[in-house]
């Protein structure tokens, strides 16, 4: 396992990632018990106080006296930021190597995991400028847009193919002078790391993803999304949005019913899964382990 960058001394960060209910906060716990290390949470959705249930947030009597960071470190109400993330979690990861521990990073949030571990640069944001070009852009439709990039950024004219993201690449040179491509990221590692994957067979994890949405459910998840709601749900841009909270919102709206809500998260819980199996297995670096396998912990662990 390839490692690059970082101080040599210290022992690799480790890093679980792979789909949805394959188990990874799991194997994290049992990660960090073995190694002597802290949990850092890299899924977006798990930022959020009073997201638990609907995120399969690890309850605190179940982290077995581990310290778990970046855990309900927002309100429903703000909107997650990779950018802002990345400052965070470096930080905790420079607090717990300089402890002499182990970071042992876990989360299928592809972008926020690349955040975390490899050297990502976000380009700068002005609201006035884009305000300006999205303006620009109900004047001369997505073509005119795709034009006018043509003319400063011809890599990202030709590979965008919606008006919202043109916008984005020509704020980007307006702003820096440097074109949007020149901000995409290597998969070169901040520090020693070590990249854990976890997959399973696909009708094995269909079927627990089914049976993890109805857990959820008789868990209390629509009290859970009603509580939520009255502290502002609807207004957060992100939460409002994460599976299960959108379908049991409209329960409460009355236009979907329980059993459909249930269907309807099962669904894009198993789409969301195939995505990030997709984004995961597009990096060489990760390597990958049955979750069903016996003694999972004791295997990754030889690896490392």
């Amino acid at each position: 396992m390839t490692t690059v960058g970082g101080d040599p001394h210290r022992e690799p960060v480790v890093a679980v990632v792979g789909p949805t209910g394959t188990g990874k906060s799991e194997l994290a716990l049992d990660l960090a018990e073995r190694l002597g290390g802290e949990i850092v949470n890299t899924d977006a959705l798990q930022f959020y106080r009073g997201m638990d249930i609907g995120t399969a947030k690890v309850p605190e009597a179940a982290r077995r006296g581990i310290p778990h960071h970046l855990l309900d470190v927002l309100d429903v109400t703000e909107e997650a930021s990779v950018a802002h993330f990345q400052g965070q979690v470096h930080a905790v990861i420079e607090d717990i190597q300089s402890r002499g521990l182990r970071p042992v990073l876990v989360g299928g949030s592809g972008l926020y995991v690349r955040a975390a571990l490899d050297e990502l640069e976000f380009p700068p944001t002005d609201p006035e400028v884009r305000a300006g070009f999205e303006e620009l852009g109900e004047r001369i439709g997505v073509e005119g847009l795709r034009a006018e990039l043509a003319r400063v950024d011809p890599a990202s004219a030709a590979r965008l193919a919606d008006a919202r993201r043109m916008v984005r690449a020509l704020e980007v040179h307006r702003i820096t002078g440097r074109t949007f491509t020149s901000y995409m990221p290597q998969r070169v590692h901040l520090r020693p790391t070590v990249q854990i994957g976890l997959d399973l067979d696909r009708a094995v994890l269909y079927e627990r993803l089914r049976a993890r949405v109805v857990g959820m459910s008789e868990a209390g998840l629509l009290q859970e999304v009603r509580a939520l709601d009255a502290a502002g749900l609807r207004r957060g841009r992100t939460a409002s949005r994460a599976i299960g909270y959108a379908q049991f919102l409209a329960v409460l709206d009355g236009t979907s019913d329980l059993e459909t809500a249930l269907e309807d998260t099962a669904t894009a819980t198993r789409r969301f899964a195939r995505r990030q199996l997709t984004w995961f297995r597009a990096d060489p670096r990760i390597t990958w382990f049955d979750a069903a396998a016996p003694s999972l912990a004791d295997a990754v662990r030889a690896q490392l």
